[in-house]
């Protein structure tokens, strides 16, 4: 399977950054209505993902739902760092296949660590049954 052509970019990719606010993390999610993003250091490097569910959470534990109140915390706070792990741009079709059973979507970085975009359920399955890719990696996270 070759990664870079299913691959949607970093570019096309929704993530949020790990020094935004809790409130800014909220707004990109609901705005793209997604369940799970990736969260990238201040140099693109690819820290964990988060998803909706770390977000209940921590509204709960913090007591208070005001979405104002959320600006006071960072998502680096709420990031699971052994949540959706990345694979290399290289991983084998066996690690890419294993992984998206696990999640929806894999998290594909460079030999820096740095985050080139995310490979989904969808552009491996067109990609196995030979549908054009390309018209399906603009529909990805």
């Amino acid at each position: 399977m070759n990664i870079p052509k299913i691959l949607t970019p970093k570019a096309m990719t929704a993530y949020i950054s790990a020094d935004d606010t809790v409130r800014q993390g909220l707004e990109v999610m609901r705005h793209h209505g997604y369940t799970a993003i990736p969260v990238l250091s201040e140099h693109g490097e690819y820290i964990g993902c988060i998803t909706e569910g770390d977000f209940l959470r921590h509204i709960l534990a913090c007591g208070n739902c005001s979405i104002k109140n959320q600006e006071r915390y960072r998502i680096s706070d709420l990031v699971r760092r052994d949540f959706c792990p990345p694979l290399g741009i290289t991983a084998s079709d066996d690690e890419v296949i294993d992984a998206l059973l696990q999640q929806n979507f894999v998290p594909i970085v460079d030999d820096r660590g740095c985050f080139c975009g995310i490979v989904t359920r969808r552009s491996v399955l067109a990609e196995l049954a030979g549908v054009n890719t390309a018209a399906v990696v603009g529909k990805a996270i």
